[in-house]
């Protein structure tokens, strides 16, 4: 996924005061835990009154919450334009995933689903595969509340799924975060919760996370040009920095790629969080007869983008490597992959000539473990999803400005060239002080004059 929103009414990106940082920390908690849900309708603003909660367990409530908001008969945003619902439209929805109560009966509703004809064979053993990798996955981490936390969450994951495959959902070019009347970013945030190891876990250079949101109340537009690692990085993003910049974990919008929007199994986390969709080059060409039509919408999706820069106060984020990162076939050693230096200049362009002011940082994530992406690029939509617990790492290094690099090349594109080298060196740079505190176990004793390590959730 190449993924990112702005407020469902405002094109500004920050119409409240500040989160201080003191307030949304628990000094007795050391994760950085979501606030409790008191009903399925979870409002921005308690998001950012309370932007920590208080245990583990009332995440796991907050999903059973959802669960019996849906048994009482909430209805679903289920159209691309927000105006259908399932009692508008008529939809007899099947509650065969939220009456289960059990494992045993949660995998006979895939069962029972598919041998109804209502569920597609590829898609059932797809959740089926999803429900097993995720227990195990969360049996790793050694949670005594696993059993409660698998069933909960995955019974709002299976329905979600389920739900899309009766009545499709259709992304717009660009797509705003669904919050009610079912909250969807809660949703993706309390299931990769579980899979993060907090305790191994990140941030590098914290303080300029709270410059950029210093810099967005002031009207600035924020790029971060990021490596991609798996379908999971919005949800690490947003849960590494919700404890201090829960307005930033919120907000951000992602250039997503096609195959986050289209993946039955992918699409509810999709839908909870701020997109422009594209195509991405790598499967720009997958099925010939359809490039043209990719392009056209690509070009919409960028018109979308230049129109939100120019209001201000936004903050997107892009891999322009047009992928995931993926391991050497030799070493095994993971590494960002290549920058390509047309998109990092499209996005340069895009926040130059919007007359707003506007800071492009480089940006490193490293939570390929958790959910690692196929081996080989795939044409196929409906990859297999690896899951495991693990800990992550998220990193920005100061803004790099393309005047300082471009006044030492009198050719424009070895400019271009040198300024997307600068990103993607930045972004190594960081990716290894992250490897060596994460994979190397050397903790915050990774820290270099460079990049500083945190745990700010602690």
């Amino acid at each position: 996924m190449l993924l990112l929103s702005v407020s469902p009414q405002h094109h500004t990106l920050f119409s409240v005061s500040r989160v201080s940082s003191s307030s949304s920390l628990s000094s007795s908690s050391r994760l950085p835990l979501l606030p409790k849900l008191t009903s399925s309708i979870f409002s921005r603003s308690t998001a950012r009154r309370f932007p920590c909660a208080l245990t583990f367990a009332s995440k796991v409530r907050s999903m059973a919450e959802l669960v019996e908001d849906k048994e009482a008969g909430v209805a679903v945003v289920a159209s691309g334009s927000g105006e259908g619902t399932e009692e508008s439209k008529g939809l007899n929805r099947s509650h065969t995933f939220l009456d289960a109560r059990t494992e045993e009966a949660l995998l006979a509703g895939i069962r029972e689903e598919t041998e109804a004809g209502r569920l597609p064979p590829n898609v059932a053993s797809g959740m089926e595969e999803l429900y097993q990798n995720y227990r195990n996955a969360v049996f790793q981490s050694g949670n005594p509340r696993a059993d409660e936390i698998i069933l909960s969450n995955m019974t709002v994951a299976l329905d979600r799924i389920f739900l899309d495959v009766e009545d499709p959902f259709v992304f717009e070019p660009h797509h705003k975060a669904l919050r009610e009347p079912f909250d969807y970013y809660m949703f993706g945030q309390n299931y990769i919760q579980p899979l993060v190891d907090f305790s191994n876990s990140y941030v590098g250079n914290i303080s300029l996370f709270c410059d950029m949101e210093e810099k967005l109340q002031q009207g600035h537009n924020i790029v971060l040009i990021s490596n991609h690692q798996t379908e999971a990085d919005p949800a690490v993003i947003a849960l590494l920095l919700e404890s201090t910049n829960p307005l930033i974990a919120e907000n951000m919008i992602y250039v997503a790629g096609d195959r986050v929007v289209t993946d039955p199994l992918c699409k509810p986390f999709s839908m909870g969080r701020n997109l422009l969709c594209v195509y991405s080059k790598k499967h720009m060409n997958d099925v010939p007869e359809l490039a043209e039509m990719k392009r056209r919408a690509n070009t919409r999706s960028l018109k979308e983008m230049a129109l939100l820069l120019r209001a201000g106060s936004q903050i997107i984020w892009i891999a322009p490597s047009g992928g995931r990162d993926r391991p050497d076939p030799l070493t095994k050693e993971w590494h960002p992959a290549p920058f390509d230096a047309s998109s990092v200049d499209n996005m340069r362009r895009l926040a130059e000539h919007s007359g707003v002011p506007g800071h492009i940082y480089p940006l490193t994530l490293m939570c390929h473990d958790i959910m690692p992406p196929p081996l080989q690029v795939e044409k196929e939509i409906g990859e297999k999803r690896l899951i495991s617990f693990h800990g992550t790492g998220l990193s920005v290094a100061p803004e790099i400005k393309f005047h300082e690099i471009a006044g030492s090349y009198e050719n424009p594109d070895e400019a271009k060239e040198a300024y997307t080298q600068a990103f993607y060196n930045s972004v190594v740079e960081q990716y290894n002080v992250l490897n060596s505190a994460i994979h190397g176990k050397q903790g915050l004793g990774a820290s270099t004059p460079t990049v500083s390590l945190s745990q700010p959730w602690n």
